[in-house]
């Protein structure tokens, strides 16, 4: 599974390479729905995400922000976080007609590489792709939303269904190779061409897969080096993607 993130240029190779990334990013996607099921809720503190619906779970909890949940086969149950007085545990029981939908916010720490970073044309030089090796530590704000509710999978009965989507945005640090050739350091280089060490930082958004994750990403680098201030790319944007595995 790829994204692909990249800014026209106004050259015919990168619009033909976005629409190839896109269509890709699309296909992946469409493909990940199964691996986005998970057998049972963690327990956790979560929010109710709210929406306009006769749901006795909605009116009963409408004071509420957040809830320590918990999963007990079919049933939800509810604990308001530092409620008045004792806790009251709201139970609440699937239906096959109304999903639930709770959100649970964590600090997000992975381990990413880089498969490929696209670089915009720069000092007469076009547009490149670099497949070198790259990696990251990422370090943000984590989103899972679960949607829940009951689905006939058996000839017993309909059984929990949840849905799990995981969404986030942070920061990232790393290091990497780049080819360091005389035609990226205005004919300065100190050998005809070498594999250069790179650091890298910037932003990036992911999305969890349950199995791995994936991200677009945004970043700037600075080869290290005699020939780092000669090199056309230093801390120049470049855009590309995540691919790893959540640590926490």
């Amino acid at each position: 599974m790829v994204l692909f993130s990249c800014r026209s240029v106004g050259l015919p190779e990168p619009k033909r390479l976005c629409a190839w990334a896109l269509a890709s990013s699309s296909w992946a996607l469409s493909g990940c729905a199964v691996v986005g099921n998970v057998a049972q809720l963690d327990d956790d503190y979560y929010r109710l995400v709210r929406r306009a619906s006769p749901d006795s779970l909605v009116a009963a909890v409408h004071a509420a922000k957040h809830f320590y949940g918990q999963q007990h086969a079919d049933t939800l149950l509810l604990t308001p976080q530092n409620g008045p007085g004792a806790p009251v545990t709201y139970r609440y029981r699937l239906r096959p007609d109304q999903r639930v939908l709770l959100l649970r916010r964590r600090l997000d720490i992975d381990v990413f590489t880089i498969p490929f970073k696209v670089r915009p044309p720069r000092g007469g030089v076009p547009v490149q792709l670099n497949t070198n090796f790259n990696a990251a530590i990422y370090v943000g704000r984590r989103l899972d939303f679960y949607s829940l509710r009951t689905k006939r999978t058996t000839p017993f009965g309909p059984t929990p269904h949840i849905r799990a989507t995981g969404l986030g945005y942070g920061a990232f640090v790393g290091a990497g190779s780049t080819i360091v050739n005389p035609d990226v350091t205005g004919q300065r280089a100190t050998i005809a061409e070498y594999e250069g060490l790179v650091v890298h930082g910037g932003v990036a958004a992911i999305y969890d897969a349950r199995a791995f994750n994936i991200g677009l990403a945004a970043g700037l680098d600075q080869l290290l080096g005699p020939d780092g201030r000669y090199w056309i790319y230093r801390r120049k944007p470049w855009f590309g993607i995540l691919f790893g595995l959540d640590l926490n």
